[in-house]
Parts: structure tokens; C-alpha cells; sequence
């Protein structure tokens, strides 16, 4: 089984190709042009140049002897992003880029395409008991949820027509060595012992380590009731964002200082500069449900959340 990747000098592709070097998996990389190739180990002959993902990407020569594409490269992000210049952005790479290259891989014999979505397909925040699953009704809401759900319609439709496997895995927010953003700056504030408002929240989200997710897409790879299914993943275990800051701080080996500041006036001043989205991550729910993929795939996260925190601390640390 050889296994061609994408975005794999991104967060979730470069763990994803460490681990299966590793684990002496046969895999080929698709790189950005531009990238330093001597930073890509024992197999730089299996990397593929391109110079981005879109509609008119020309993926010819990517394919020899590839069994299966996994699909982690996707525009995540645009600095000051007007939303009707944003969906834009997002559908190019994340709708047209995906549709292509799907279409590219069938027609050179690919058997089995793994998509990385997202969560925020079934949306922004679930309701106090409630949790998304793989069968709900989806209501992205940002631009960039909205590209993924249609990027899975795009996928679902190719499958249809030409058989085509494809297996979609939503995870939440993922943490893990080399994790950035907020999840990176909670860290840094963390460790040096700033102070922080959020002692009080009561919240209950899901979250996912590195490791875990990598497990489950290498899972995915070649199980044969993987095939076009939707999976969502966690850790396993939900928590709330006070517990949370308090565990990232025990694994960093310092002593929370969490402030417990009453959530209507964090809501209140996330309001008044707004900050909403923000506000709604870090006081909201956000939790998955992960029993269908635990049973059609006799999965389960080998991985602790206090575990993968540890790891995550040290990476930091070091």
C-alpha cells in the first residue's frame, strides 16, 4: 500500500509522515514549491512540487503506484478577509481543488481517498447534553466550515459516479507537537504564569490529540469498512476550559492561576470588542460524538488527553 499525502509540512501531514516513515509505511509527498527539501528526510525522491491546489492543478505523474490519497493541504486561514472575498478563497482550494484532484486520482487508478474535514461541518456549538454526530443535519457557519461541507458534497458525488472510496474524517480542535494559533498561545501564557479570567467556566468540549488523529486516519488507510463513511474523533473524554488550563498547566509543570470571572462578563466584554467568536470557543460546547466510528472500525483513542498534553508540553518545553 503506498500512500500519497498532501499538505505534508503542514501540522496534521507532517506528524502523519513522521509516523508512517516510522512505521516503514510506503509514502510519497506532495510539498509546496519553495519548501526546503533537505528538511524531508530519507525520501525526498517521493516528493511532489506543486505550487497550489485549485481547480487547474495539474496532478499528472502524482499517482504512480498510489493506492491511496490523504488529503490534509486546505486553506485554513486569510489575514483581514472580507467574508464574500473569504468563501471565495475557501472554495478555490478547499471545493475546486479537491473536487480536482479527486477526479485526477480516480482517473489514474487511485482506489481510496481520505479527506480531512472539520467539525465545524455540523457547526459552531452544540447544545448543554447535546452532541454532534456523523448522521446530524450539518450548518457550517464561517467560511471556511461552509468550504468543507461542500468540498464532502463534491467528494460524495465523485464517489457516486465513479465508485471511488472515499472516508471523510471532522475532527474538533487538534493539539499535538507543532499544534500553533491559540491552542500554542494558551501554552505560552500558561508557562509563564500570566493570569488568566477563565476560572469559572463550565463548559464541555472536544478536542483531539495528534496522536490520536493520526491513528485513526492510518486506521482509515486500508480498513475495509473505512469506505465511504464519515467519521468524527476525539479524545474520548470532554472537559471544560478551566480544567483544561488547569491540566496544560500540571503537564507544563507549573500552577494554574485562573481568575474564576463570572462567564456573563467575559460574554459581556467579548461583546463589546468583538470578540465573539472567540468568546464562543473558549465559554461554549463543542462535543462529538465517537461511538459510530469506534464501532464500525473497532477504534478507540490509544492515546489519554492527559497523556497527549504531556507530550504536547514537552515538545513545547523543548
Amino acid at each position: 500500500m503506498t500512500t500519497l499525502i498532501t499538505g505534508s509540512s503542514g501540522f496534521i501531514g507532517m506528524n502523519l509522515c513522521s509516523k508512517m516513515t516510522a512505521l516503514g509505511h510506503d509514502i510519497h509527498k506532495v510539498i509546496r514549491s519553495g519548501a526546503r527539501l533537505d528538511s524531508y528526510d530519507s525520501i525526498k525522491e517521493h516528493c511532489y512540487l506543486i505550487d497550489e491546489i485549485g481547480a487547474h492543478t495539474d496532478w499528472s505523474g502524482a499517482f504512480a503506484g498510489i493506492n491511496c490519497v490523504v488529503h490534509c493541504a486546505a486553506r485554513v486561514r486569510l489575514i483581514d478577509e472580507n467574508k464574500t472575498d473569504a468563501l471565495s478563497a475557501y472554495r478555490t482550494v478547499n471545493v475546486d481543488g479537491t473536487r480536482n484532484l479527486a477526479e485526477q486520482a480516480f482517473n489514474a487508478g487511485v482506489k481510496r481517498f481520505i479527506f480531512l474535514s472539520s467539525i465545524k461541518v455540523n457547526g459552531e456549538q452544540t447544545i448543554s447534553g447535546g452532541r454532534f454526530t456523523s448522521k446530524d443535519d450539518n450548518f457550517p457557519k464561517d467560511a471556511y466550515g461552509i468550504s468543507k461541507w461542500e468540498a464532502e458534497h463534491a467528494l460524495h458525488e465523485i464517489s457516486v459516479r465513479t465508485g471511488l472510496e472515499v472516508v471523510i474524517i471532522r475532527p474538533p480542535l487538534v493539539y499535538g507537537s507543532g499544534v500553533k494559533g491559540s491552542f500554542l498561545s494558551l501554552l505560552g501564557w500558561l508557562n509563564k504564569g500570566i493570569p488568566l479570567p477563565l476560572g469559572a467556566i463550565k463548559n464541555q468540549r472536544s478536542l483531539v490529540g495528534i496522536h490520536n488523529l493520526i491513528d485513526l486516519i492510518m486506521t482509515c488507510i486500508d480498513h475495509p469498512a473505512a469506505a465511504n463513511q464519515t467519521f468524527l474523533v476525539s479524545d474520548g473524554e470532554d472537559i471544560s476550559t478551566s480544567e483544561l488550563l488547569c491540566r496544560m498547566s500540571k503537564a507544563l509543570g507549573k500552577t494554574s492561576r485562573l481568575v474564576p470571572v463570572p462567564v456573563s462578563l467575559l460574554q459581556l466584554g467579548a461583546n463589546l470588542l468583538g470578540k465573539q467568536d472567540i468568546a464562543q470557543r473558549l465559554l461554549g460546547n463543542l462535543q462529538v460524538d465517537i461511538s459510530h466510528t469506534k464501532k464500525v472500525l473497532g477504534w478507540t483513542p490509544p492515546v489519554s488527553l492527559d497523556e497527549g498534553l504531556r507530550t504536547t508540553a514537552k515538545w513545547y518545553l523543548s
